[in-house]
């Protein structure tokens, strides 16, 4: 007698869970926290027959309460309808993918859970992805460097002036840029970024996307932030808070798993009445970004002080065209820093390159 198959569950989760990871750009390079310390925390801060595609859904933290768009009642999740494969296109949020499955399906079509969980599990990190451009777009950058692309070069070189003005440290800084800021770059001579991911490394979208290093940044390429816009940042500067719910005591088929600081949940369960199966992957995230005070130095007086703001430094705003936008002479940040629109980096004049903050 041939012995039976047992699927194990925290088997599976482990291995969406690295799935998962490989998956996604923008939040790989965030600092990564649990959220485990944000627990009891107040205000808790088409039609082709291809691979099947799900989309992600946010479920409205603290769904129920007085202040939700369902007081009273927990609102009700939604369930999409997997095929193979027709198209149809902060702390506190929840992520997931969520479909049933008939008898039929699984029997004939699916044969086994590793299927499905595949694109559930692309479509959380999809949501994710997303959530993580949305908070890096949003951020207040204090400076952007505008009409990069009459001398990219330079434009890199102002960036890498301004973060060091702006007290940031010069490891681990990154450039992302996207589609058509990405273009430019590879078009132009003065950039010539050398490849530094060597083939025996595992295959990840985060080590796929990098371009190189150049002027002490490394290069990486995303298609889903604005494709005129750079963004020079560090990834301290942003934060990811990933962790799995809990898997209800009722659930009889559940598990939940993390890797390299991310984590998520699958919960399976059987409609008796409806023969499916209901299969749900979520993960609770947020994300934000960090704002520092920045120490001066008082000439007159000798004295160091803390700025009484704290500001966004972490980072620097590039775009292909449009204007530049410095602080003001007489604030507080270009007291401390230099950095204001008293010298604006232009990307002409005869200096352009050896001093690319002329003005």
């Amino acid at each position: 007698m041939a012995e039976h198959i047992v699927v194990k569950p925290e088997k599976l989760a482990a291995t969406a869970v690295g799935l998962l990871e490989q998956e996604l750009v923008v939040p790989n390079l965030f600092r990564k926290e649990g959220f485990d310390q944000f627990r009891g925390a107040k205000d808790d801060t088409v039609n082709l027959t291809v691979p099947g595609l799900l989309p992600f859904h946010d479920y409205e933290w603290r769904s129920g309460s007085a202040g939700s768009t369902t007081p009273g009642t927990r609102a009700a999740i939604q369930y999409d309808e997997y095929s193979e494969r027709k198209i149809a296109l902060s702390f506190g949020g929840n992520v997931y993918s969520a479909v049933k499955v008939t008898d039929e399906q699984m029997e004939m079509d699916l044969a086994g859970w590793s299927k499905l969980l595949d694109p559930q599990v692309r479509a959380v990190g999809r949501g994710l992805q997303r959530r993580a451009v949305k908070t890096l777009v949003d951020t207040p950058f204090e400076v952007t460097i505008g009409n990069t692309v009459s001398n990219l070069r330079g434009a890199l070189i102002e960036a890498r002036r301004v973060l060091n003005a702006f007290q940031v440290p010069d490891e681990q800084r990154i450039v992302l840029v996207g589609s058509d800021f990405e273009a430019a770059m590879l078009d132009d001579d003065k950039l010539t970024l050398a490849q530094n991911v060597g083939d025996a490394e595992a295959v990840s979208a985060l080590r796929n996307a990098t371009l190189g290093t150049k002027l002490g940044f490394t290069f990486v390429t995303d298609s889903t932030i604005p494709s005129d816009t750079a963004y020079a940042i560090l990834p301290s500067g942003f934060v990811f808070i990933s962790g799995a719910p809990r898997v209800p005591n009722g659930a009889p088929f559940g598990a939940t798993a993390s890797y390299e600081g991310i984590a998520l949940r699958w919960l399976c369960d059987y409609d008796t009445d409806h023969q499916e199966d209901r299969s749900v992957v979520n993960c609770f995230a947020g994300f934000d970004r960090v704002k520092d005070p920045l120490v001066g130095y008082n000439a007159a007086t000798g004295q160091e002080f803390v700025t009484s703001s704290e500001y966004f430094v972490r980072g620097v705003k590039l775009t292909l065209d449009g204007a530049s936008d410095y602080p003001a002479a007489a604030s507080e940040l270009a007291t401390v820093t230099g950095i204001s629109d008293a010298k604006v980096w232009t990307p002409t004049g005869a200096k352009a390159e050896t001093d690319p903050a002329n003005a």
